[in-house]
This record gives C-alpha cells, sequence and structure tokens, in this order.
C-alpha cells in the first residue's frame, strides 16, 4: 500500500491539473460541459482561467509530492487547504441561502469529493513520513 497509495495520488494531481488545461485552453466549452456551472452565473473567460491556473498549480504539486516524499506533507497539504476552503465555500453558499441544498450531491463529485481524497493523502503522508 506504501507504494500504491503515492501512485494514485500521481493521478489525481494528473487529473487536477488537467482540468486547469482544458480551463485555460477551452474555457467556454469547459463552462457548458461541466454539470451545474452555467448555474452558478454567466460565462467569465477571466475567472474561469484564473481557477484553471490555480488547478493546474493544485493538481502540479499533488503530482510532484507523489514522486518526492520529502516534500508530500506541505504540498499535498496546501492542495487539501484549498481545495476544503472551496467545498466549504460551496456549503457556506447554501447556508447563506444563495442556492439550495440540492446543489450539494450535484457538486459533490467535483467539489467535495476532491477535497475529501487531498485529505485523505494529506494524513497518509503525516503517517508515512519517512517516504
Amino acid at each position: 500500500m506504501t507504494k500504491t497509495i503515492p501512485v494514485l495520488a500521481g493521478l489525481f494531481g494528473a487529473g487536477l491539473a488537467a482540468n486547469g488545461v482544458v480551463m485555460l485552453a477551452a474555457p467556454e466549452a469547459w463552462y457548458f460541459a461541466v454539470p451545474g456551472v452555467t448555474a452558478t452565473g454567466p460565462f467569465n473567460q477571466h475567472f474561469l482561467r484564473d481557477i484553471g491556473l490555480i488547478f493546474v498549480l493544485l493538481g502540479s504539486a499533488v503530482a510532484f509530492g507523489a514522486a518526492r516524499p520529502e516534500t508530500r506533507t506541505l504540498l499535498w497539504g496546501m492542495a487539501a487547504l484549498w481545495l476544503s476552503g472551496h467545498a466549504l465555500f460551496h456549503v457556506w453558499e447554501v447556508a447563506a441561502g444563495l442556492c439550495g441544498p440540492d446543489v450539494l450531491p450535484r457538486d459533490f463529485p467535483a467539489v467535495t469529493l476532491p477535497a475529501l481524497i487531498a485529505i485523505a493523502l494529506s494524513l497518509w503522508s503525516v503517517r508515512h513520513v519517512d517516504g
């Protein structure tokens, strides 16, 4: 299992980065392809590319941490912080009445699940600090 987790983390990081690349390269296509995104407001190319850069950075950090054990805890922890903040912001929007609770299950695969994966990876890295 000690060798499997970094491989899975590398794949997770590649997926995050790939999402960011698509956001950068084809923001309008991404906007219309991802379920629920059109309900969050009008298309904003600048905003989507900003977030695309964040996803490329997060994905690169997770992938780099997968390859370099000495950086894992820091890099995976930072990715977990941003992804968790993003997920909590979605929960806050429901709590504040900005959208209905029906958005939480819709957003789970793309918002909450990545945060939970990053948290799990971070906890695993703390327990396996020696690589």
